[in-house]
């Protein structure tokens, strides 16, 4: 049985249908992709996942358990935490007492919170700033201080929405390692992507929407060469740059 199921997921806002009918499964400990051009309803699909939203219609269950209509906190303390594409950390408290906040939904006791933060922070390499306030980070030292809060918490999953956006390509490979680190960890993964460079060659499925449903869901192999995601989302170049960079 899959860690999380995905089936026939729809959410609307109005007139506006911004997921129709997605179901897809993330096997446990695996990297997953979520890709698809802009407005695709990816970030939507994070929300009812994480209890942000309640889907219109269709279930989501974790590790066996229908979540649909769980709130965010409740399905934190199961095991699913998200990133967001634009992070927020509390700029006047030091790297340190953020990551506390995700290490205090397991524990009250402050040293065993501080122990898995300062785990959490070192595994992000921010050890050197764990007493800087978070306003003085540079976008990519946010961006590790939002996957460190995360790890905190404890997840058995973790969904990441663009955390290489906007990231210097040695940054962008240093987030690739440190993927791969976490789910070598145990932790499944499910991640929002643009950069395709880096999310292709460590992901084990890709899920692509487009216009709010799933247009097609494989290996990456596959993924590259599907006609349909090629016309709507990689264009004939990139899907070519993608073949050549070993991928298929």
């Amino acid at each position: 049985m899959a860690l999380l199921e995905i089936r026939e997921v729809t959410m609307k806002f109005g007139s506006l249908m911004a997921n129709r009918d997605v179901t897809f499964d993330l096997e446990e400990g695996s990297i997953v992709g979520l890709i698809g051009p802009n407005g695709a309803g990816k970030t939507t699909l994070f929300n009812c996942i994480s209890g942000y939203y309640t889907p219109s219609s269709g279930k989501i269950f974790f590790d066996g358990k229908d979540i649909t209509s769980s709130s965010a906190n409740e399905i934190a303390k199961l095991g699913a935490v998200r990133t967001f594409q634009v992070v927020h950390p509390l700029k006047e408290m030091s790297v340190l007492d953020n990551t506390l906040i995700g290490a205090f939904l397991r524990t009250s006791n402050v040293k065993e919170a501080s122990e898995v933060a300062m785990e959490c922070i070192k595994a992000c390499h921010l050890e050197e700033m764990v007493h800087r306030k978070a306003g003085t980070l540079t976008i990519g030292q946010k961006k590790r201080l939002e996957m460190a809060r995360a790890l905190a918490t404890q997840p058995r999953i973790l969904m990441l929405d663009e955390a290489m956006a906007g990231l210097t390509s040695t940054e962008v490979r240093a987030s690739v390692e440190l993927i791969k680190s976490i789910r070598d960890q145990g932790i499944t993964l499910l991640v929002v992507e643009h950069i395709m460079e880096a999310i292709m060659p460590i992901a084990d499925k890709v899920v692509v929407l487009d216009g709010g449903e799933k247009i097609a869901e494989g290996p990456p192999k596959e993924i590259i060469n599907d006609e349909m995601v090629i016309t709507a989302y990689f264009g004939e170049k990139f899907a070519k740059r993608l073949k050549e960079a070993k991928l298929s």
